[in-house]
């Protein structure tokens, strides 16, 4: 496949809907491409650029709106199946095809469920003033959503952690556990698609000096171009100083990728000019 043809699944990489075999086979492309490499790290920072462009607010109206065409479609469904003689409901992705397989999942997601369920509820029967009780719902939701993203980072299957990595980034307040399993991911898990989308959820927590150490870290534990070069556009883009001497030692070094080289050359020189 020519270089045009990967250049065209990056975006589609990016997003998460390129097909696992297909991806597997752009980022063995990358490791060995430096240009498609290039491109990959240049659309990898619009794209977090474009992420971090607020979401607009739903209309308020948006929720009585879809009430009244459940309502509808489910007095449409019971008399449906009325007239049918009580015919059995296909299978669907609406139905239970979404459903997790394996038990584990299924017994998270449902807790999860219930728990947001109940959430939504009190959030919408009750007045405002029980402002507290939606705090502690709030919170035993963030603390289910870490324990499954803990369980799924874990797992063997590598869409598993990348749907880990994605609860994990969903926290608004993550704890020490999940910098740790996030950064554990970064540097030794053995799939360079989940270690960049760690990266992605570690970028978003990079304001912290901490995590800039971390990143610092990690840079050299990478055996992969394609994460090095996006963990230098990171720390150029927090102007973490203390990336400088690790920056030079890459430039420096004649056994690393040429275009992993330039990048930290050019990160060096704009963290230079932010002093």
């Amino acid at each position: 496949m020519s270089c045009e043809r990967f250049r065209e699944q990056i975006p589609e990489c990016l997003a998460g809907r390129l097909e696992s075999d297909a991806r597997e086979k752009l980022i063995a492309h990358l490791e060995l491409c430096s240009t498609c490499r290039g491109d990959m790290a240049d659309i990898g920072a619009v794209w977090r650029g474009l992420e971090s462009i607020p979401v607009p607010e739903p209309d308020p109206s948006m929720h009585s709106r879809f009430m009244e065409v459940l309502e509808a479609y489910q007095a449409g469904m019971e008399l449906g199946r009325t007239r049918a003689g009580a015919a059995p409901v296909k299978r669907s992705f609406w139905t239970f095809g979404w459903w997790p397989a394996k038990a584990a999942w299924q017994t998270a997601l449902a807790v999860l469920l219930v728990v947001a369920g109940g959430f939504g509820s009190r959030y919408l029967a009750r007045p405002r003033t029980t402002e507290p009780e939606i705090a502690q719902l709030q919170a035993q939701v963030e603390n289910l959503r870490q324990t499954v993203a803990l369980s799924m980072l874990q797992d063997q299957s590598s869409s598993s952690r990348i749907r880990g990595v994605t609860y994990a980034s969903q926290i608004a307040q993550p704890d020490k556990q999940i910098d740790q399993a996030l950064l554990f991911t970064l540097n030794h898990d053995a799939n360079v698609n989940v270690r960049l989308r760690a990266l992605d959820a570690l970028e978003n927590l990079a304001i912290r000096p901490d995590i800039q150490r971390a990143l610092v870290d990690a840079l050299p534990l990478q055996d992969s171009p394609l994460v090095e070069a996006a963990i230098i556009d990171v720390l150029a883009e927090v102007s973490d100083k203390s990336a400088l001497p690790v920056m030079r030692q890459i430039m420096q070094d004649p056994k690393a990728d040429l275009a992993v080289r330039q990048r930290a050359a050019a990160a060096a020189q704009k963290i230079e000019v932010s002093k």
